[in-house]
């Protein structure tokens, strides 16, 4: 294996993890092949090794992307123990050298440098797909490390996790949508989807079927016309999360609901697909006092782990999806407790995962 140069601004090779983090490692790295910044945050290997998907993305600073991924294990380590699978939490990051997303060979040096960076872990990091990333992509990251899941079908993987996920979320969303409005039913909802990438577009698709008003936006202009297609509204990125609606779907990257626009919202759900969908936990209280039933992501969003973990335990695709449909009601358990505790749904989902990680 190639050795990593080990030489980046942020944080050196065998840097430890920054004061206040509960994380078990952090591998910051520069790429010897492409000079890209990249990060590996292992949260918690107490129930299984840590699986995250590895996010390829364009930050104001390299820094940013070390904070994502600390963030976004984090958030991996209570979605597989809600989901009651063998896994920790990890996640990795590519900081992206520009705009445009890298291709050709540019592309290979930066997946092939990540893979390097997963198999000097040893195994106790798994990566898989996640935004900016495919099923190819991790096609080549296996050529450099096993440590790697969620390849395409035809080279005996799982396979485009997306439908998973968005199954998964409309389960979700039937849930919340019974305690809201006193039915699963979600024809006639209207549902506002932030984000109509491959989780937005399955979900949109899903939705349309469901006989739900749907209506999308996205950063790509170019995904209008996939919007119409599935039979969706098209709405302009800046207007989305504020659009009157029964449901608010934020399916793209964190953060979406924040100080500046949650007294903005006007719909009586939120449940989406995007990790860490509030800036910060305080939003889930301020949601719960305007009366705004928020579905917590890592509940709503694990159908994706969920068939990718199938991948490493040989169980069929049906499985997994009878198991992403089963959020239905993993997510009544959580809203049913937040009720009889009186507390959010998000710190409800927090001590079902908590549970469990406590017997190990």
């Amino acid at each position: 294996m190639k050795p990593m140069n080990g030489a980046t601004a942020t944080l050196p090779r065998s840097a430890g993890v920054p004061a206040g983090q509960d994380h078990e490692e952090l591998v910051v790295e520069t790429g010897s092949r492409s000079g890209a910044t990249m990060a590996v945050a292992i949260h918690s290997t107490a129930l299984g090794p840590a699986l995250g998907g590895v996010r390829l993305w364009r930050y104001l600073r390299d820094s940013d992307g070390v904070a994502d991924a600390l963030r976004l294990a984090r958030g991996m380590t209570f979605k597989a123990a809600a989901a009651d699978l063998d896994l920790g939490g990890g996640k990795g990051v590519i900081c992206a050298p520009s705009a445009e997303p890298p291709a050709g060979d540019e592309r290979v040096a930066i997946l092939k440098d990540f893979g390097d960076l997963v198999d000097s872990l040893c195994g106790r990091y798994i990566t898989a797909e996640d935004v900016g990333t495919c099923p190819e992509d991790m096609v080549t990251i296996a050529s450099r490390t096993r440590h790697v899941t969620g390849l395409p079908a035809e080279r005996g993987g799982a396979g485009d996790p997306s439908p998973f996920t968005a199954t998964g979320v409309q389960a979700a969303m039937r849930a919340a949508a019974k305690v809201a409005f006193g039915t699963s039913d979600l024809a006639k909802r209207s549902v506002v989807i932030a984000g109509l990438g491959h989780v937005g577009e399955h979900l949109a698709r899903g939705l349309v079927d469901a006989g739900a008003t749907v209506a999308a936006s996205d950063i790509n202009p170019a995904r209008r016309a996939v919007a119409i297609s599935l039979g969706a509204a098209w709405l302009e990125a800046d207007d989305a999360l504020e659009a009157e609606c029964d449901i608010v779907s934020p399916c793209a990257v964190g953060g979406a609901i924040d100080a500046d626009n949650i007294d903005a919202l006007r719909c009586r759900i939120v449940c989406g697909a995007a990790n860490n969908q509030l800036a910060d936990e305080e939003m889930a209280d301020i949601l719960a006092e305007r009366d705004i039933l928020y579905a917590p992501d890592f509940i709503a969003n694990a159908g994706g782990l969920i068939n990718v973990y199938r991948e490493l335990h040989s169980y069929p695709a049906e499985q997994a999806k009878e198991l992403a449909l089963g959020i239905e009601e993993t997510m009544m358990r959580v809203i049913a407790r937040a009720t009889r505790e009186g507390s959010t749904p998000l710190e409800a989902a927090r001590a079902l995962a908590a549970e469990r990680l406590s017997f190990v």
